[in-house]
């Protein structure tokens, strides 16, 4: 069992957070703490000029509230936001905040990932803790 578990939340369609969330809550210890996070990722330079000043923040907040939503009847989950590359940036949170596990909706993978990599392999490959992942 442990004390505190990461959730890291994709909104693609193909990932199942909802699935996560349960398999952290039976694994995590009475009065544990989940964290559910949420990468967003940085705009192209490209296109920073065709996005509405405060979008970002506006973003940020349905964000929020969709993580809460989540967090729907879970006790002591907490819901952050944080900007960057998701893969590097959930390391980078996993080793400041030091849960004990974390647990990773994941897709099927294909080509681009076998390409490119995907966020799950890098989790299970580079994380200082436990990693579950579910599909």
């Amino acid at each position: 069992m442990y004390e505190h578990i990461l959730v890291p939340v994709s909104f693609d369609g193909d990932r199942h957070p909802e699935t996560a969330l349960e398999v952290a809550s039976k694994l995590g210890t009475e009065g544990g703490k989940i964290t559910l996070l949420h990468v967003m990722e940085q705009v192209p330079s490209y296109a920073v000029n065709y996005i509405p000043e405060g979008f970002h923040e506006d973003a940020k907040k349905t964000i929020i509230k969709s993580l809460e939503g989540m967090a729907t009847g879970i006790s002591n989950a907490e819901c952050v936001v944080v900007d960057g590359h998701s893969g590097r940036t959930i390391l980078d949170w996993a080793d400041e905040h030091k849960p004990g596990l974390i647990v990773v909706a994941s897709h099927r993978p294909g080509m681009q990932d076998l390409l490119l990599g995907s966020t799950a392999t890098q989790l299970v490959r580079h994380a200082k803790c436990a990693v579950h992942v579910v599909r």
